[in-house]
């Protein structure tokens, strides 16, 4: 197992109560993957098979890759690990030109069950003494600096209208006139967020849940110290809701550091053409969260050097799945439970948005878990059979939308009042953070009663995350919520600043999936 370092210069659950699922109508029992996943449940197995075998052969015996373009200048191949060094110190690496591999030549492929996974410690980290302890005003203009690099109507160049167009100025005002009310308030939240998450990134472009590693913030810190890909990840997610990209905005270095340090510390398998993020601490989060970032920064910006560091990252989801149950745990093929698969199928879904190979059977098994851990025909989930949890059930109900499920289904609509009724919780980041997509996307504009669910639920979740927020000294502009809560005694400051912060980014974050220009549209899912 080998690590990806590119020589690139940066840029200027809870435990279900289980249940035996009832017998409801088949049409709700049944609901289907819809069009967005359609043809996938409709290509036989065999021809699936034969595809990716055939495309294995022109796996290179030696798998490199390039990583060129805005990101970098210098290419980057599989090498040993090497020490960790600030990334301007990293030398220029020649790549032996006969050894490119495109995505096309990196099909999704599966092992026996039960082959190991190595996994690698993480080196060590520095603490930087270069930080101003000073935190000025947060400047609320997060948008791309240069809309020029967006068309108003087709998002990145490249790509039809897809999930990420309310990141560009244009939808984004749109959305926010729509679902956003107080989107100045909301905004300056978030830009103050960000700034407190671009001071404690560390000096190799990580992020750690122990934020005291990063910048002058000493107070509750994550105890998970050896889950630097998840850190990194899920503190970029923010960066990259708001629209900043390692080529545009006023965070690119920020961004493209982190960026640098995932495809760095990806272990690739060069005989299953996969990268992976699992690490010691985070396990299959990590992976799940490194691949939503590196698909949604190449899905923005049709950048070459992220393409194949993304493609490998969703093989390796392939791989992990459970073959049986269809799910993902915390270990690669381990039986699933809610909570990881989320993370898991959204990757998968950001990756078709961006166009990279998504294997088909993939989504199938994943459809099968949702299945297998569903009560009321849908409406509830939970964490690794059938219940009826509120963080598993705002999970699973996202996950059908993504997998298809119409908006009009009886179970989805009796979860989204479900939802609706519990209200947003003033600890849950990780519940609050689905729920708050959901009842978004079930919002229509023409439907007085869905617009009312929503902004009742938005009031009292944007204006509950604006009035906790800290203000003052090394802290301002983030969140915490409390030891003993979910993710707080693990994630810290970090964790919770960064769920908020998404939270307060659900109005643009992505599309609506409801919006009658996808409902009409074959989505490769």
């Amino acid at each position: 197992m080998e690590s990806v370092k590119p020589p690139v210069r940066r840029a200027t659950s809870q435990p279900s109560h289980a249940t035996a699922p009832s017998q409801e109508p088949a049409d709700e029992l049944h609901e289907g993957p819809g069009r967005r996943f359609l043809w996938l449940t409709t290509v036989p197995s065999w021809l699936t098979s034969m595809v990716t075998h055939v495309a294995l052969l022109l796996v290179l015996a030696m798998l490199s890759f390039k990583i060129g373009g805005d990101l970098s200048d210098r290419p980057i191949t599989i090498q040993e690990p090497m020490e960790e060094i600030e990334i301007k110190d990293l030398p220029d690496v020649e790549l032996e030109p006969d050894l490119e591999t495109t995505v096309e030549e990196v099909r999704p492929q599966f092992a026996a069950p039960g082959d190991p996974i190595e996994t690698t410690e993480e080196p060590g980290f520095e603490t930087p003494d270069d930080f101003d302890p000073a935190i000025d005003p947060p400047d609320t203009d997060i948008a791309f600096d240069d809309p020029a690099k967006w068309d108003v109507t087709r998002g990145p160049p490249g790509l039809p209208p897809g999930g990420f167009d309310g990141r560009r100025p244009d939808g984004r005002d749109e959305l926010d006139r729509i679902y956003n009310p107080n989107r100045d308030k909301n905004a300056a939240a978030v830009a103050a967020a960000l700034k407190w998450l671009a001071a404690h990134q560390c000096r190799d472009g990580s992020w750690n849940f122990d934020h005291r590693r990063g910048g002058p913030s000493q107070r509750d810190p994550g105890s998970l110290t050896d889950a630097t890909c998840a850190a990194t990840a899920i503190a970029l997610l923010p960066f990259l809701g708001a629209g900043q990209t390692h080529q545009s905005g006023r965070y690119q270095e920020t961004v493209g550091g982190g960026l640098v340090y995932l495809v760095r510390h990806m272990k690739v398998d060069r005989g299953r053409a996969t990268g992976s993020f699992h690490e010691p601490g985070g396990r299959m989060y990590s992976h799940g969260l490194a691949a939503i970032a590196l698909t949604e920064a190449y899905a923005m910006t049709q950048d070459e050097d992220l393409k194949l560091p993304a493609q490998l990252a969703l093989n390796f989801i392939g791989y992990a799945q459970d073959p049986v149950g269809g799910g993902w745990r915390y270990e690669p093929r381990q039986a699933g439970d809610t909570s990881v698969v989320g993370w898991q199928l959204m990757a998968l879904k950001s990756g078709d948005l961006a166009h990279l190979i998504v294997d088909p059977n993939t989504v199938r098994r994943a459809v099968h878990f949702l299945d297998s851990s569903q009560s009321d025909s849908g409406s509830s989930y939970g964490y690794t059979g059938p219940g009826h949890g509120n963080a598993t059930t705002a999970i699973g109900l996202l996950c059908r939308m993504y997998t298809g499920w119409k908006r009009d289904t009886g179970a989805l609509q009796r979860g989204v009042e479900r939802l609706s009724n519990i209200g947003p919780s003033k600890h849950n980041m990780y519940y609050n953070y689905y729920a708050s997509q959901v009842l978004r996307h079930n919002a229509l504009p023409s439907d007085d009663a869905s617009m009312a669910t929503w902004r009742k639920w938005d009031d009292a979740m944007s204006g509950y995350l604006r009035d906790t927020q800290s203000h003052a000294g090394v802290e301002a502009g983030s969140w915490f919520f409390g030891r003993g809560e979910h993710g707080a005694e693990k994630g810290g400051r970090l964790y919770h600043t960064a769920m908020a912060a998404m939270i307060l980014e659900v109005y643009y974050r992505h599309m609506p999936i409801y919006r009658q220009q996808v409902t009409e549209e074959d989505f490769k899912l």
